[in-house]
């Protein structure tokens, strides 16, 4: 016994006739494919159900297991306390998944819990099963900040732990689709939307998994979705899977987008190695793309190489230009890793004696000293992808019409406390928006005075 079946199922509230008071008759389709899956899921009798919540308490670089042996909650939230879910927890399928990760130095545990309640994007799929099957122990995952890999590595140890305890398992990624369908909907219309809940009912009904670690992260946050993560954990538990797919229904009536997929496992299928697969391409796309690095993107990557592997600050090996080494400027150095941010620190005026010597410093302080993230692995160095900023003089402005966020970076000052933010971010598009992140990055708030400075930068990367 392992994993024998796995569903895609989303978490709307009002689907309850407690909670919907006749409005869950607008999504007939979606409670006839819920009551389908729950009846399939009643016949597998699975001992455990790993459910998988965006709903669980979230860490950025860390996913939190529920611990203990059991918990509970009810939809009082939506004016439905007397309807209540009660689960026993599978303590020794969680423990021995801690293990697992332990083992993987992979960043998932029981430590950080802030409540027992159950959330409803566990009560809501259990409020079906539990209506065919009840003989079931539960194991209840969060979901990270960590990139679209980690949550399918994740995925892959919950398989091995399935394996490893002979455990009849059932998976439930729990997770509605995009929030963005409709004007009239919870967060407005996003033309990425649509077309988010098009790919993935796509992606999802060839079980095509492999393609989930193609969505970038900021098309997605475009599309206000819910469960990517959920869907990308439930992939690496089907790793090396032959699965027979159902899809049971698909709407989006209330502007949000509800999808329901079974999965039914048959078997190991060795080709099915969808995360390395995905990685073999990134590697092979970073090899093209270090081709056409300049010296100021090789300093940066042989820095950060050769410090994440000795914890020494290397001398620079390179023959570099002039530019580099006899004249000074604020440098930033920014680290991707599957496209999303994995560190970024610079210098808003030169600190060191030339560029070169700022770029090596803002590079290991990138790589493994950005308090946002943990640091850099050796194991993740060939899926980083570096830029590196060189800052012009900054001029002071005196309003936000003179700023363009895709020509000028931005300075914010009140007081001691101060931002920036580079110029041409993805998903930053006005200057009222570059001044806010500016303002966060500071802790000032929204509505304190800031002096404004603005600034171009020469922007080096490689673009494969």
């Amino acid at each position: 016994m392992a994993i024998t079946a796995a569903f895609m199922l989303p978490h709307p509230p009002l689907i309850l006739k407690e909670v919907g008071r006749g409005q869950e008759r607008k999504i007939q389709k979606t409670i006839q494919g819920y009551q389908e899956a729950a009846r399939r899921i009643g016949e597998a009798k699975p001992e455990t159900i790993v459910l998988i919540s965006p709903h669980q308490v979230m860490y950025a670089d860390y996913f939190h297991l529920s611990p203990g042996h059991r918990a509970s909650g009810d939809f009082g939230a939506f004016q439905a306390a007397g309807t209540r879910i009660e689960v026993s927890y599978d303590k020794e399928f969680t423990e021995y998944l801690c293990r697992l990760a332990a083992l993987e130095e992979f960043p998932a545990g029981t430590a950080g819990e802030q409540s027992r309640q159950l959330d409803h994007g566990t009560m809501v799929p259990l409020y079906f099963v539990n209506q065919h099957w009840t003989g079931y122990k539960l194991v209840r995952i969060g979901l990270s900040g960590l990139s679209f890999p980690d949550h399918y590595e994740l995925g892959q140890l919950i398989k091995a732990a399935a394996k490893g305890l002979n455990r009849n398992t059932v998976i439930i990624a729990s997770g509605d689709l995009s929030h963005r369908l409709k004007e009239d909907g919870p967060y407005g219309y996003q033309e990425e939307g649509p077309e988010y809940d098009r790919k993935i009912m796509d992606v999802m009904e060839r079980a095509a998994f492999g393609e989930l670690l193609e969505f970038s992260e900021s098309f997605c946050e475009r599309a206000g979705e819910c469960g990517h993560r959920s869907l990308c954990i439930m992939a690496g538990a089907l790793d090396r899977t032959r699965v027979k797919c159902q899809l049971h229904s698909y709407e989006g009536p209330f502007g949000v987008g509800y999808g329901i997929c079974a999965y039914e496992t048959e078997g190991e299928e060795t080709g099915r190695d969808l995360l390395e697969q995905y990685k073999q391409r990134e590697r092979e796309r970073i090899l093209d793309q270090r081709k056409q690095e300049d010296d100021y993107v090789r300093l940066a990557r042989q820095t950060i190489q050769s410090y994440v592997r000795t914890g020494k600050t290397p001398p620079h090996s390179l023959d570099l230009p002039a530019e580099m080494t006899d004249c000074q400027a604020g440098v930033f150095v920014s680290i991707k890793e599957y496209g999303r941010l994995r560190g970024c620190i610079g210098t808003i005026q030169a600190v060191q004696r030339s560029i070169a010597e700022e770029i090596l410093v803002n590079a290991i302080s990138a790589a493994v000293r950005d308090p946002r993230f943990s640091p850099i692995q050796e194991k993740e160095l060939d899926f980083l992808t570096i830029s590196v900023d060189v800052l012009g003089a900054p001029e002071p402005i005196s309003s936000t019409d003179q700023l363009d966020p895709k020509k000028y970076g931005v300075i914010v000052t009140n007081g001691t406390r101060r931002g920036l933010l580079l110029p041409n971010l993805e998903g930053v598009d006005h200057a009222e928006d570059q001044v806010r992140i500016a303002k966060e990055k500071a802790g000032i708030r929204p509505e304190e005075k800031v002096f404004l400075e603005r600034f171009q930068v020469i922007r080096h990367s490689a673009i494969a």
